[in-house]
């Protein structure tokens, strides 16, 4: 007879199967059992036909991935630790000794120094070109270029561009694109049907950490692709990295992309508002948000977002070059309910400065503005009690 102690690890209690309820089980393992020999053997991880150990896929994750495939129209999914590393697992899957990689000069900056570190570091080769001027990426394509990142709208810039023009250059030179779909997520437009041609980028990244969780206390990416060969590309190379996500990231995942399309609209909605407001104050020189006339990139955005008429809470404002950054920074440490703080689509609205022409290679297109930016990510707050926290931060300059 058994001790005790060993039931309380081999218990042949078995609970009944077909547990129903709103949010999906959640498995944590790492390692995975197998019935026998000849099943361990023939159990490819490589699909989502069975489970071989925990870092290829659980049940969890497996239904994460399923769900988001579906959410940006593709058809296979990598959940990868952080938007980052999803960018970080395209470039690595793709690229190698001696090919080429083009980067929008106004991309989400680590992509840039991921390209200026460890790219370069494997004889892997960058170039930046100008996201609003089609015909710029067009003379930089070579036949060493392998991958064309895309993003819109442009990190902290919010230029919205071309894309189906982008993506017509690369596709006509057999060239990959990859977008950050951070922005869209989804649900602004479809990456793998701009405009309802049946066409699109190849491969697109998701910060998960963004709206999909909602919290801003998750951090998680994706890799979405309708192609089945670049899928097994990535699969090898995430394999191979050792990518992996928490069982428990995954749940809050899992709770949170039901409600994610009523906070993005949500978002939407203050966002806009208040870029109004701020169109009408004296301190402003310009506000940068893709759905507001006269913002660079407007009638992109109104081609390929118009039938959603949906648009991320973010935008930025260039501060009048009478007020330095000094003041700037005044303005942005008088905000109360705005926070100082990274990243975007939590519930609490953020504020960041930054100096646009340190983030920039000037050869590419010059930065028009001489007065200092700052970045507004916009929370669920109530949107009057928002205004009158930037009205009194206003009277701080």
């Amino acid at each position: 007879m058994r001790k005790p102690v060993t039931d309380l690890i081999h218990h042949p209690y078995s609970p009944p199967a077909r547990f129903a309820a709103p949010q999906p089980g959640v498995y944590k393992a790492s390692t995975v059992f197998f019935d026998d020999v000849a099943a361990m053997r023939a159990r490819d991880w490589k699909t989502k036909a069975g489970y071989t150990y925990g870092l290829h896929g659980t049940p969890t994750t497996f239904t994460l991935e399923e769900r988001l495939a579906s959410l940006e129209g593709g058809t296979e999914c990598l959940l990868v630790p952080s938007g980052l590393a999803a960018i970080g697992l395209v470039s690595f899957a793709l690229l190698k000794h001696g090919d080429e990689v083009l980067i929008p000069d106004n991309a989400y900056g680590p992509n840039k120094a991921l390209a200026s570190g460890e790219l370069a570091n494997f004889g892997i080769s960058h170039r930046f070109y100008d996201a609003m001027n089609p015909g710029d990426l067009a003379a930089k394509l070579s036949d060493r270029t392998k991958l064309v990142w895309l993003e819109a709208a442009g990190s902290v810039t919010m230029e919205f561009p071309d894309l189906p023009a982008l993506v017509g250059h690369c596709r006509a030179r057999g060239v990959i694109t990859a977008l950050d779909d951070t922005w869209g997520a989804g649900l602004a437009f479809a990456p793998f049907d701009l405009q309802g041609s049946g066409q699109g980028v190849d491969v697109t990244i998701h910060a998960l950490t963004k709206y999909p969780s909602g919290g801003g206390d998750v951090l998680m990416g994706s890799v979405v692709t309708r192609d089945d060969r670049l899928h097994r590309l990535l699969k090898l190379t995430h394999m191979r990295m050792g990518f992996g996500v928490g069982a428990g990231d995954a749940e809050t995942l899992l709770r949170s992309l039901p409600s994610m399309a009523l906070r993005y609209q949500a978002h939407d909605g203050s966002a806009r508002d208040l870029a109004r407001w701020l169109q009408t104050r004296p301190e402003i020189e310009q506000v940068l948000h893709p759905a507001l006339e006269g913002s660079p990139g407007h009638a992109n955005w109104l081609r390929l977002c118009g039938a959603t008429d949906l648009a991320a809470g973010l935008f930025s404002v260039v501060f009048d070059s009478r007020f330095g950054s000094e003041q700037v920074d005044r303005f942005c440490d008088s905000l109360a309910l705005f926070r100082l703080g990274y990243s975007w689509g939590g519930p609490i609205s953020l504020v960041v400065p930054y100096d646009i022409a340190l983030m920039r290679d000037a050869s590419v297109a010059q930065w028009p503005h001489k007065g200092t930016l700052v970045r507004f990510s916009i929370g669920l707050e109530d949107v009057d009690d928002l205004r009158a926290d930037l009205a009194q931060a206003f009277d701080a300059l």
